[in-house]
C-alpha cells in the first residue's frame, strides 16, 4: 500500500511538474488566495462590514499579483513603495468620485502614468498597476471621503497580509524555483521520449496522431528550456554555474529533438524534413514498418525505455542503472550496434548522444556521480564533459540602443490608451453613470502585453467572449449562494485561484473566472441584478472597441509592421548565431554561442506571439494565416539547426571526432548572405537582390585535401545543409527572388 501510494504521489508530482513548469501557476494561485483568505480572517473578527471586506480582499489581490521582480529583496522594496501609492489612489478615488469632470481627467492621467511607468522596468510596471487598480477598487466599493481612515486601515491590512503570505507562508526563492524548473525539464524530457516510443510503435493509421504528440512535447520541452534560461542568473550562485546549466539544458534539448528526427527518418522512405516537427498540422511522412530485423526494433524499444528511465532517475545510480547507461553510451563509439539498416543504426547512435546529454545534465544538476562502474565509453564521455566544463567563460552582453520619444513603445502605448480611455469614459457614462469605469478598465487591460492593433483586437475579442460566458456563470452562482456570505466568499476564493492558474494558458478562461467572481461580489455588496451583469458585458464590449479604435488611429502599429520588425530581428539573430558557429568551426576565435542562441530563441518567441492575430482561427485571411504559420515553422527549423551548430562548435576544443576546417566558412558563406538578403527584403520591399542557390555544402567541402583539415562530422554537414535549404525555403513565402546558379 505504501509503495502504491508513493508511486501515485510520484505520478501526481510528475504531472504537475510537466503541466506547470516550476509550479509558477500553482504558486500564483495559492499566494493570491492565501493573501485574500488571511485578509478576511483579520478583518472579519475586527467587525469590518462587507464593503470593507471586499476592499481588503481586492487590495491584497492587487498587492500580490502586481509584483514582478524575481529577487525577494526587490519584491519587498516594491511592496513597501506600493502601499503609499495605493493609499493615495484610494484617497483620490474617494475624493473625486462625485466630481465628474475632474475625476474623468484624473482617470485618464492615471491610465497614462500607469502604462508609461512600464519604461522604468518591473518596479515601474508594478507601481502603475497598483495605482490604477486601487483607484478603481475605490470606485467599485463606493469609498467616501469621511471614512478614509477606515479605508486606509483596510488597504494596509491587505498589503500586510500579502507580504506575510509572500515571504513566510508561500515563499519562493530563485534557487528553489530553478530546482522545480529543472525537475519540470526532466519530466518533459521523459515525456518526449515516451512520445518517441509511441511513434516507434504507431501503425500507419496512428502516425499522424503520434507525430502531433511528438511535435507538441518537443515544443513544451523547448518552452521549459527557455524558462530555465530566464531564471539562471537569479537561481545559481555564480555565472559559470549558470552557463554550465544553460549548456547542459541546451545539449539535452537538441539531442532529444535530433533523436525524434532520426526515428522519424528511420520509419520513412526518405529522410524526414526537419520542418515536420515544427509546422502544426503537417501530415506525417509515409511510414511503414521499421526496416531491418524485428530484433532491432525490440532492442530500440528497450533502449528508448532505458533512456527514459535514466532521464527520470535522480540520486545515486545503482549497478543496474550504470550498466544500462554504459550500454547506451557505447553506441556513440559504435559498440554493439545491432545488425540493421543505416537509418536504424543512426537511431541507436542518437540514443547514445541523448544518453551523453542526460549524463551531462545529471552532473550539472546533481553534482559529481559515482564513476566506479564506468565503461571505457562512459569514461570518455565524462572526460569530454569535464573538458567542456573547464572551458566555460563568461562575457557581458552588449546593450542595444532603445528608441526615444513617441517611437518608444511605452510612450506610444500610454498615448494610445489615454485616448482610448477618454472614448471609454464618454461612452461608459452614456451607458451608466455608476459603472462607467468597467469600460475604462477593459480598454486599459487590452493594452497590457500587446504591441500591435491585431494583438489588441484578439485580446479584446477574447475578453468579451470570456465576459459573456462569465455573466451566465455569475447568474447561476449568485442564485446558488443566495444570501450565504461564507459560501459566496469561498466561491470567490476558488474563482480567484482558477483565474490565476489559467491566466497564462487562456485569456478567455481568465476573463470568464473574473466575471463570474464579480457576479458574486455584486451579490455580497447587495448590488447584484440581471441588469448589472448585462451592463458589464456592454461596458466590456465598449472598452474593447475603444481600445481597438485608439490603437488603429493613434500612432498605430500595424500587425504587418510589427511582425516585419520582429522578423528582421529574428533573421539578424539567426545570422549572428550561424556566422559565429561557422567561424568557430572553421578555426576562428571562440564566441558566446549559447548566449547568441538564447537571443535567437527569445526573438523567435516574440515573433510567434506577434503572429497570433494572423494565425487566429477566426481570421478571415486564410492565405495569410497559412503563410504566417509556414514562415514561423521554417524559422523554428532554422533556429533548431543553428542551435545544433552552436552546440557542436562549443564541443570543438574537446571532442575527438570534430576538427576545425577553414573551408567551412567559405562553403557556409552563401547561407549567411542569404539570411541577410531576406532580412533586407523584409525591412525594405524595394530591395530586389535575389537569394542564391547552388551546389550542396557537402559537395563544396569535397576535395582531395579533405584529410588535411581533419574530420567534419556528418552531423555538422547535415545541420548546415538543412539550414541552407530552410533559408532558401523562406524566400518563396516572403516574396524574395531566387537565383539558380549559372551553368
Amino acid at each position: 500500500m505504501k509503495a502504491a501510494g508513493r508511486r501515485s504521489g510520484t505520478r501526481l508530482r510528475d504531472h504537475l511538474a510537466a503541466s506547470d513548469p516550476g509550479l509558477l501557476r500553482l504558486t500564483a494561485g495559492l499566494r493570491t488566495v492565501g493573501a485574500i483568505a488571511l485578509t478576511l480572517a483579520v478583518l472579519a473578527p475586527a467587525g469590518a462590514d462587507i464593503t470593507h471586506l471586499v476592499a481588503g480582499a481586492m487590495a491584497s489581490m492587487a498587492a500580490t499579483f502586481s509584483i514582478r521582480e524575481r529577487r525577494r529583496g526587490a519584491q519587498a522594496v516594491t511592496l513597501a513603495l506600493g502601499l503609499p501609492v495605493a493609499l493615495v489612489s484610494v484617497s483620490l478615488g474617494a475624493l473625486l468620485s462625485e466630481r465628474v469632470v475632474v475625476g474623468d481627467v484624473f482617470s485618464v492621467a492615471l491610465v497614462f502614468c500607469a502604462v508609461y511607468g512600464r519604461r522604468f522596468g518591473d518596479r515601474g510596471t508594478t507601481l502603475g498597476l497598483i495605482g490604477f487598480q486601487m483607484y478603481f477598487v475605490s470606485l467599485f466599493v463606493g469609498a467616501t471621503p469621511h471614512r478614509l481612515p477606515a479605508w486606509w486601515a483596510v488597504v494596509a491590512v491587505g498589503f500586510a497580509c500579502s507580504a506575510l503570505v509572500r515571504f513566510a507562508v508561500v515563499p519562493v526563492t530563485p534557487a528553489g524555483l530553478l530546482v522545480r524548473l529543472r525537475e519540470a525539464f526532466r519530466v518533459r524530457l521523459a515525456r518526449l521520449v515516451s512520445a518517441q516510443i509511441a511513434l516507434l510503435d504507431a501503425g500507419p493509421d496512428e502516425a499522424d496522431k503520434a507525430l502531433e504528440e511528438l511535435r507538441e512535447r518537443t515544443a513544451r520541452l523547448h518552452e521549459t528550456a527557455l524558462m530555465i534560461q530566464s531564471r539562471l542568473e537569479e537561481g545559481t550562485p555564480d555565472e559559470p554555474t549558470a552557463r554550465l546549466v544553460q549548456r547542459r539544458v541546451a545539449d539535452a534539448e537538441i539531442a532529444a529533438e535530433r533523436l525524434g528526427l532520426l526515428l522519424l527518418s528511420a520509419r520513412s522512405a526518405e529522410r524526414a524534413d526537419t520542418l515536420t516537427l515544427h509546422l502544426p498540422g503537417a501530415p506525417a511522412p509515409e511510414v511503414g514498418r521499421l526496416p531491418g530485423p524485428e530484433e532491432a526494433t525490440a532492442l530500440l524499444r528497450r533502449d528508448l525505455r532505458a533512456l527514459r528511465a535514466l532521464v527520470l532517475r535522480t540520486g545515486t545510480a545503482g549497478a543496474g542503472v550504470a550498466q544500462v547507461r554504459n550500454r547506451l553510451l557505447g553506441y556513440r563509439d559504435e559498440e554493439n550496434l545491432p545488425a540493421a539498416s543505416a537509418p536504424v543504426r543512426d537511431v541507436f547512435r542518437g540514443i547514445g548522444e541523448a544518453a551523453r546529454a542526460v549524463m551531462g545534465l545529471r552532473i550539472a544538476l546533481d553534482g559529481p556521480q559515482d564513476e566506479s562502474d564506468d565503461s571505457p565509453a562512459t569514461a570518455r564521455s565524462r572526460e569530454e564533459l569535464d573538458a567542456e566544463d573547464a572551458a566555460i567563460d563568461a562575457e557581458e552582453a552588449e546593450e542595444s540602443e532603445e528608441p526615444k520619444g513617441l517611437r518608444r513603445p511605452t510612450t506610444r502605448a500610454a498615448v494610445q490608451v489615454s485616448v482610448g480611455s477618454m472614448l471609454a469614459i464618454v461612452g461608459g457614462e452614456l451607458l451608466s453613470t455608476d459603472r462607467w469605469y468597467w469600460a475604462v478598465l477593459t480598454c486599459w487591460i487590452v493594452f497590457i502585453n500587446t504591441a500591435s492593433t491585431g494583438e489588441i483586437l484578439v485580446k479584446g475579442y477574447r475578453r468579451l467572449l470570456g465576459t459573456v460566458f462569465g455573466v451566465v456563470a455569475g447568474i447561476l452562482l449568485a442564485g446558488l449562494v443566495g444570501g450565504n456570505t461564507v459560501a459566496a466568499f469561498v466561491l470567490v476564493l476558488l474563482l480567484i485561484f482558477a483565474m490565476f492558474y489559467t491566466a497564462p494558458l487562456s485569456y478567455t478562461l481568465m476573463s470568464f473566472f473574473v466575471t463570474a467572481m464579480l457576479g458574486l461580489l455584486y451579490t455580497l455588496l447587495h448590488t447584484y441584478s440581471w441588469e448589472v451583469l448585462v451592463l458589464r458585458v456592454e461596458e466590456t464590449a465598449l472598452g474593447a472597441v475603444c481600445g481597438v479604435v485608439a490603437a488603429a488611429l493613434v500612432l498605430p502599429v500595424r500587425t504587418d509592421r510589427r511582425t516585419n520588425e520582429l522578423l528582421v530581428t529574428v533573421l539578424e539573430r539567426l545570422s549572428d548565431v550561424t556566422d559565429a558557429a561557422v567561424t568557430q568551426l572553421s578555426g576562428g576565435p571562440a564566441d558566446e554561442l549559447l548566449d547568441k542562441a538564447r537571443e535567437l530563441d527569445q526573438a523567435l518567441g516574440d515573433l510567434r506571439s506577434a503572429t497570433k492575430p494572423l494565425t487566429h482561427p477566426v481570421t478571415p485571411l486564410r492565405t495569410r494565416r497559412t503563410t504566417a504559420r509556414y514562415v514561423v515553422a521554417l524559422l523554428e527549423t532554422c533556429a533548431y539547426h543553428a542551435r545544433s551548430l552552436a552546440a557542436t562548435a562549443e564541443l570543438l576544443p574537446t571532442h575527438p571526432s570534430i576538427a576545425a576546417d577553414p573551408r567551412l566558412r567559405g562553403a557556409a558563406g552563401r547561407t549567411v548572405r542569404n539570411i541577410g538578403t531576406i532580412a533586407a527584403r523584409v525591412a525594405d520591399g524595394e530591395v530586389t537582390a535575389p537569394v542564391e542557390t547552388g551546389a550542396s555544402i557537402a559537395s563544396l567541402l569535397a576535395g582531395d585535401d579533405a584529410s588535411r583539415y581533419g574530420r567534419i562530422t556528418g552531423r555538422v554537414l547535415r545541420h548546415l545543409e538543412r539550414l541552407d535549404e530552410a533559408v532558401v525555403g523562406l524566400a518563396r513565402p516572403l516574396d524574395v527572388p531566387v537565383r539558380a546558379p549559372e551553368r
